[in-house]
């Protein structure tokens, strides 16, 4: 996984629970990297998953809860470094984008980067189904950054997680359905 990833986990951190709790995780996971990254290297994905699960055990958080508040954090600070990327867009439109416009300029940057797929059914104005596909089964990040598109876009969005590689499937498939307002649930 990228550093910059692990980058905005640690300002995530800093910012909802302070600098020594960062510190904290980094003694308690004990990571190779010893807590250094760099946005643009490469890190094992086990870290990530040792950070998440240390954050859960010590706030009381579901694991998936913990992702998805990342996931959302993640959304904001992608909007503010890359506004380009959202200009001109609604919600829907701007999560159609992700893989066919957005990674695609990752992949630019960072040939080595390894991107979750998404492919889509559109059969309405006020929903969407998302197919999530990839090898690290982080469909928890896409609900949180989906999360943070709701609040970026000021638009409702009611996301139902009906397929699940967490329980078996081989994607996961996201369901949403777009209202009004700054809110979000998950079903």
């Amino acid at each position: 996984m990228k550093g910059i990833v692990f980058n905005m986990l640690n300002d995530m951190v800093e910012e909802q629970f302070g600098m020594d709790v960062w510190d904290d995780l980094i003694d308690a996971t004990a990571p190779d990297s010893e807590g250094i990254y760099t946005s643009v290297e490469i890190y094992p994905d086990g870290e990530l998953l040792a950070y998440v699960n240390e954050i859960s055990q010590r706030t009381g958080a579901e694991v998936p809860d913990v992702v998805r508040l990342f996931g959302k954090y993640m959304l904001g600070r992608f909007a503010e470094v890359h506004p380009d990327f959202f200009a001109g867009h609604s919600i829907k439109s701007f999560l159609k984008s992700v893989d066919e416009v957005i990674h695609v300029e990752v992949r630019k940057l960072h040939p080595d980067v390894v991107l979750p797929e998404f492919t889509y059914e559109d059969h309405s104005d006020d929903s969407l189904v998302m197919h999530y596909h990839s090898p690290r089964s982080l469909c928890y990040l896409a609900e949180g950054l989906i999360e943070g598109a709701s609040v970026h876009f000021d638009q409702a969005v009611t996301i139902e997680h009906p397929v699940c590689m967490h329980e078996g499937a081989d994607h996961c498939e996201l369901s949403l359905t777009f209202g009004s307002g700054p809110r979000h649930a998950v079903a």
